[in-house]
């Protein structure tokens, strides 16, 4: 039986319209990868490193999938689809072609070295919870048992980041 996953996608190299859009058919080609969901685009500050340089703005969004992949198999079709974007793993929080996150696969909870789920660090970024809040404001995080509506309402770095809806996307 097929289980409802929750997405993050990102980025602010390239073309990131073109990325975004890209990325999202990419998983809906997938036999196994069924777009139920996806939220508007936001434009969202970058967040850097105390000395890092600046960077270009994000495109964020989130998406609901279905799926027959395990977690562990879904991850790596995610870390596989970044890669063919161009993704390069160079420094924690520096800029990406593309950034795919797996927030949420159903109710499960799990905590292995190569796999968090939940998300650990979902609930402290308005750029997950907002675009998610818009696409599945009822789903429970299965850890402190708050509705995404409610995470939604004031996270932690909203006045950092500054996600904001984006009608068009070139």
């Amino acid at each position: 039986m097929p289980s409802l996953c929750a997405i993050a996608l990102g980025s602010n190299l390239g073309d990131s319209s073109a990325t975004v859009n890209a990325a999202l058919d990419r998983l809906h080609a997938s036999p196994q990868v069924h777009i139920v969901r996806r939220s508007r685009w936001y434009r969202t500050k970058a967040i850097t490193m105390p000395d890092s340089p600046p960077q270009a703005d994000y495109i964020n969004g989130c998406a609901i999938l279905s799926t027959d992949l395990t977690p562990y198999a879904l991850l790596q079709f995610l870390l596989d689809t970044e890669i063919q974007f161009g993704r390069e793993r160079r420094e924690r929080w520096g800029a990406r072609t593309l950034d795919l996150d797996l927030l949420l696969y159903g109710d499960r909870i799990l905590d292995t070295a190569n796999l968090v789920v939940p998300h650990p660090r979902m609930c402290d970024r308005a750029f997950v919870l907002i675009p998610l809040a818009e696409i599945a404001p009822d789903w429970i995080h299965p850890i402190n048992g708050c509705a995404i509506a409610k995470l939604a309402l004031d996270p932690p770095d909203l006045p950092f980041s500054c996600p904001e809806p984006i009608e068009h996307l070139p």
